[in-house]
């Protein structure tokens, strides 16, 4: 094990700091390799097989390229649970987990609930699996988004309904949701120039983006659509650009929402809002 830890430490540094080197030390052996996690806290010995010297190779030679490492081991736990992942949607961040959280805090025994921008099926998926009594649908405008998401329901034992919807067109819906939640693109072109290179090279433009001149687009059309979807007391979540947090509290105001909050995340952004009708 020693060796093996060795041969990652050599090809990855000045890549990754300390912290970051340890977690894709056990990233590769446990996930990628399939290495128990007792042998690699223990570094018992091990001698790699053919397979395994495969597998490692070409991650390292990704690793090194700059390729996210949750793309690089195909999968990535949020909110306890593990989800498949690669370059057709966008890699989950903590942010996001609170977000389910709020929700999870606001729930009742039933009701209909609809994640709008689904990408890997996470919030969707997570909600599903934690409000079992619940009806849940993701929509999403990628079709390769939309199949990973149906692996991800399917891997995780859960009962999404997952539908191509371009919430831009104003769609119709036959369904009233008690929850609406979307993280829909929100950073602006012009903030591409703080953003790590990994992020901007792998990561799918269309799930990122807004124009510079219009950063609210999809809040707009969400909450829009909300307005005339949700329950009577329902409630709308969104996960926000900080940036434009007092923006959006307006825009909901005026789109006759109630009961408005934002909420900070670890980080201390201004990161997500809830509103009600």
């Amino acid at each position: 094990m020693k060796n093996l830890l060795k041969r990652i430490d050599y090809a990855l540094a000045g890549i990754y700091d300390a912290s970051g080197l340890e977690t894709v030390r056990k990233a590769l052996c446990t996930e990628l390799l399939g290495i128990d996690a007792l042998s690699f806290y223990t570094k018992e010995p091990l001698e790699p097989d053919s397979e395994r010297e495969r597998l490692l190779e070409d991650a390292l030679r990704r690793l090194a390229g700059g390729e996210p490492l949750q793309y690089v081991c195909g999968n990535t736990p949020f909110c306890g649970l593990s989800f498949r992942l690669d370059g057709r949607v966008l890699i989950p961040r903590p942010e996001t987990g609170e977000l389910v959280e709020w929700v999870l805090q606001n729930r009742q025994e039933t009701g209909n609930l609809l994640d709008i921008g689904t990408g890997s099926g996470c919030i969707a998926v997570t909600l599903a699996h934690r409000l079992p009594g619940w009806s849940v649908e993701g929509w999403d405008i990628s079709p390769d988004a939309l199949r990973l998401a149906a692996l991800n329901n399917e891997l995780n034992g859960t009962d999404v309904t997952f539908r191509g919807v371009d919430i831009l067109t104003n769609p119709q819906s036959d369904i009233k949701f008690d929850v609406i939640v979307s993280n829909p693109p929100y950073v602006t072109e012009s903030e591409k120039l703080d953003m790590e290179k990994r992020v901007l090279d792998f990561e799918p433009d269309l799930a990122l983006f807004v124009p510079d001149d219009n950063p609210l687009l999809f809040y707009r059309a969400i909450s829009r659509f909300a307005s005339a979807n949700l329950t009577a007391g329902g409630s709308l979540f969104f996960e926000i650009n900080p940036l434009f947090a007092h923006e959006l509290v307006l825009m909901l105001e005026s789109g006759g929402y109630h009961n408005i909050e934002l909420r900070k995340d670890l980080y201390g952004k201004e990161r997500m809002i809830k509103a009600d009708t």
